[in-house]
């Protein structure tokens, strides 16, 4: 019984950090990524459709995105959700792609991104944390219901905080290698 609650806490806490490393994904560096596109949709058809999946996102230039909608029809659609979007890049449309010219990063905007990256990174180690808390409330429960021991929970209470920190400090790893990749003129 007791096995099973750390499984399950360890699947849940490996999501959120997986999906903390999907949100800084988002935040813009300096450079083109295609995956900065990741969470913006746009009017297709009817419905709102992901980009990555309306268009070809390429890169071939370190600081220049090029994306070729699979639909010509889409295009002022794709425009239009990256014009609006908070990436703060203006696409040129010339009929047939897309050019999307990355800007270079002020200080101060690095220091915004900066911020943002440790937001995600900080809400990442709380779902982490009631992950934990969820937990602790079925192993005390165990103990409750008569189907684990005292003694047996304490140490049980004690690892499930030992994995807790071990997915923190993951969330700390990507959260501080983002703030790296950010700094960097």
């Amino acid at each position: 019984m007791i096995e099973e609650i750390f499984a399950d806490s360890r699947t849940h806490m490996a999501s959120s950090v997986d999906h903390t490393r999907e949100e800084l994904v988002t935040i813009r560096t300096g450079r083109a990524n295609p995956n900065m596109f990741n969470g913006l949709v746009a009017e297709f058809y009817g419905s709102l459709t992901p980009i990555p999946q309306m268009a070809s996102i390429s890169t071939p230039e370190p600081r220049m995105l090029i994306v070729k909608p699979y639909d010509p029809s889409a295009m002022n659609e794709i425009e239009n959700a990256i014009r609006n979007s908070d990436l703060g890049v203006n696409p040129t449309n010339d009929g047939q792609v897309l050019r999307v010219t990355i800007p270079q990063l002020t200080e101060e905007r690095r220091k915004d991104m900066v911020k943002l990256a440790r937001s995600k990174g900080e809400d990442g180690k709380i779902a982490i944390r009631n992950i934990r808390r969820k937990g602790m409330d079925s192993l005390k429960k165990l103990q409750k219901d008569g189907d684990a021991g005292e003694d047996e929970v304490k140490a049980a209470e004690k690892e499930l905080d030992e994995i807790t920190a071990g997915y923190i400090s993951q969330v700390d790893d990507v959260v501080a290698a983002k703030e790296k990749e950010l700094m960097v003129v």
